[in-house]
């Protein structure tokens, strides 16, 4: 049994697909935010005010969306570009993202992290959220500073404490007549259902400068992940096909994220294996083990010929460094797998539906060929499921079959 020093030097030792991994992570921020730039470009013209005639006015914007849309990569790069931007006009502007889920909902969770940026050594404790505002007021008085505060997950607040501290935030400035304005805000949050239990003034001042950020198609998915991996990847370490597939199975939900995470996890699976080449294979494999769509009953309930059929798919793309084989191969494969089995193959008008229903089931996927294939044909794909899992899997539910068909002969669906 290897000990784990002789495991790390091991890993250290293998080739790897990866120029620098980092670049994969949820944390990195891009210096690019690709179909997002007409949504960065309105924030810039709502905070203007706050580079060309500071304390003059403050802002507030609120961002919605579901996971993986980019809502909070979109405020990390508005922030960080003014903190920099005012540097070079000498304005003492400062940039903090909190998320309000990891503070508990709390909002005292919420202060107490925006103020030890500015104060580490300050007491914690014998103040209330109220007057830790105040404080925090105080606090970029005597810095002459101005804070952009990004509170992301804004739903936990308001499922935790209720409309209060949204109202507190966006009211301070009115105690503060003359004084001025230093606290600009963005809100963060998923759906905008939660904005609900906010009182009229508060949601209306919140909605007025809204910005709503839908799921991205699988061609803006696949944009993200060219940028991602001329980054993050060494050059030739994944085919455009295989990207293209990463996007396609993110694009059901538009989630951008997952796609990134994809990427990281094959690569990883590329790693393990010492393959200079992220395949088709290595997504499937990161696809079932971020989402474990794969449920042997789902396998099990299926006709002995769709799990012939579904042998067949799974045998070519376990030997094939794409993500799609032609319907043509299918065939070509699903008969030898009938030789094998020593059934009669079905008819091609008998497979097309057994296709769509393999399809209904989410096992695989379907599409029309496009560019680089010679003439208009279907292009079947597995989705979450690696396909040598799936032809081990098949070839012993198929075996088992046999051998008991074997002892007691009789038709079989």
């Amino acid at each position: 049994m290897n000990s784990t020093i002789e495991l790390v030097n091991e890993a250290l030792s293998r080739p790897t697909v990866f120029k620098d991994e980092a670049l994969l992570s949820i944390e990195y921020i891009p210096n690019k935010l690709p179909h997002r730039e007409d949504e960065l470009r309105f924030l810039v013209q709502l905070f203007r005010n706050i580079l060309e005639k500071p304390g003059s006015m403050n802002q507030r914007a609120l961002i919605t969306g579901d996971v993986g849309t980019g809502k909070t990569v979109l405020a990390h790069r508005f922030g960080l570009d003014m903190v920099r931007i005012a540097k070079t006009r000498k304005i003492n502007l400062h940039y903090i993202h909190v998320n309000c889920r990891e503070c508990k909902g709390s909002s005292f969770m919420v202060l107490k992290k925006v103020i030890s940026e500015f104060a580490p050594d300050f007491p914690q404790r014998g103040f209330s959220s109220e007057e830790f505002l105040d404080v925090l007021m105080d606090v970029l008085d005597d810095r002459n500073a101005y804070l952009i505060l990004a509170l992301d997950e804004l739903e936990s607040l308001i499922m935790t404490e209720g409309a209060s501290p949204i109202y507190n935030f966006t009211r301070i400035q009115e105690d503060r007549i003359n004084a001025p304005m230093r606290l600009s805000l963005i809100c963060i949050l998923r759906e905008s259902k939660y904005l609900e239990r906010l009182d009229r003034s508060t949601l209306g001042t919140l909605q007025r400068n809204l910005i709503e950020l839908d799921g991205y198609l699988s061609s803006q998915i696949e944009t993200i992940l060219k940028d991602r991996i001329e980054l993050a990847l060494k050059e030739g370490a994944i085919y455009p096909d295989n990207v293209k597939f990463i996007a396609e199975l993110a694009s059901t939900s538009g989630d951008a994220r997952y796609a990134i995470e994809l990427l990281w996890r094959a690569g990883k699976y590329a790693d393990a294996e010492s393959s200079r080449e992220i395949t088709s294979e290595h997504i499937r494999k990161a696809a079932g083990s971020i989402h474990p769509a794969f449920r042997e009953d789902n396998v099990t309930t299926l006709t002995l010929h769709e799990k012939m059929l579904l042998l067949a798919i799974s045998r070519i793309l376990g030997h094939s460094s794409t993500a799609y084989a032609t319907m043509g191969e299918v065939e070509d494969v699903y008969k030898v797998v009938c030789e094998e089995y020593r059934k009669t193959p079905r008819a091609h008008t008998q497979l097309w539906k057994y296709m769509r229903d393999l399809s209904t089931t989410g096992m695989i996927s379907t599409k029309i060929s496009g560019k680089g294939v010679k003439g208009k044909t279907t292009l079947i794909g597995l989705t979450f499921t690696p396909a040598s899992a799936m032809s081990k899997w098949l070839e012993s539910i198929l075996e088992t079959s046999k051998k008991i068909a074997e002892r007691s002969p009789s038709s079989t669906r």
